[in-house]
């Protein structure tokens, strides 16, 4: 019951896909949606900077105990 629509749509579907317009043209640096490309460029961080590996180590470490830290101080303050 379902096979003859799917057969009737099969033809109009390739003819849909086979017309479907591809853009091969660079896209514009002036336009407000597209950003520079290459390395580093899509980090919200500059890894290149002076004290960077101390800065990372230590937000790493601050988010990794925090959860840690939360769980004892929950667990060891004073009941009420």
């Amino acid at each position: 019951m379902l096979a003859q629509p799917a057969v009737r749509a099969a033809p109009r579907i390739t003819s849909l896909i086979s017309r479907r317009a591809f853009h091969a043209t660079r896209a514009r640096l002036s336009s407000p949606y597209h950003y520079p490309e290459g390395p580093y460029s899509n980090l919200p961080f500059n890894p290149k900077t002076r004290f960077f590996g101390l800065r990372f180590f230590t937000y790493c470490f601050a988010g990794f105990t925090a959860p840690f830290g939360i769980c004892l101080w929950q667990t060891n303050k004073p009941k009420a």
